[in-house]
């Protein structure tokens, strides 16, 4: 059995955000402003909150864990919340651990990130990609292939606008909708 007990649930979801009824939100989560979290889709918040910026897209199957950081095993009652940024795209079965998550990132289908990441902004983790040894990417890096190659891009991706504004039309009429518990600042 496992020593660590999850929080209270304390769900936060700002006016416009999309959160499926059906998305498995779990400890101190808030959601921010035009973000869409799918069916299916899993936020953990293990050791500490996970604060989710403004027009990022989770798809289902797609897993978020903040676990406690591998450096800061001895001290766990000090540890900081994990602050994704905006604009950020998480696949169809990722599973990203990652100690920091900047804006603009993309985190392709069936991708692992481990705790010991770091992920500044603008970088694309490819589809199957497995990231688990310590390090930081630096801005609009792109991990590809089966050797997860790296290699920097030429811009940042580009926000998912219109399979956004799709879904935020289609997804209520067909899943239950969580409602909102902050308004918009």
């Amino acid at each position: 059995m496992s020593d660590i007990t999850l929080p209270r649930n304390n769900i936060k979801i700002t006016t416009g955000a999309l959160v499926c009824e059906d998305s498995k939100l779990r400890g101190d989560i808030t959601i921010g402003k035009d973000t869409i979290v799918h069916p299916m889709a899993t936020i953990i918040a293990e050791s500490a909150p996970i604060i989710i910026g403004e027009n990022c897209l989770i798809e289902e199957q797609a897993k978020i864990v903040y676990r406690v950081p591998f450096d800061r095993v001895e001290d766990k009652d000090n540890i900081p919340p994990l602050i994704i940024g905006s604009f950020n795209v998480f696949e169809v079965g990722c599973h990203v651990e990652a100690a920091k998550i900047g804006d603009s990132n993309v985190f392709e289908s069936k991708c692992f990130v481990g705790n010991k990441v770091s992920v500044s902004n603008g970088c694309t983790i490819g589809a199957g990609c497995q990231l688990t040894n310590e390090q930081e990417l630096k801005e609009n890096i792109i991990v590809y292939g089966e050797k997860c190659q790296m290699r920097e891009g030429l811009s940042k991706p580009l926000p998912q606008y219109s399979q956004m504004e799709t879904l935020m039309k289609i997804l209520p009429s067909y899943h239950h909708i969580k409602k909102p518990t902050q308004k918009t600042k």
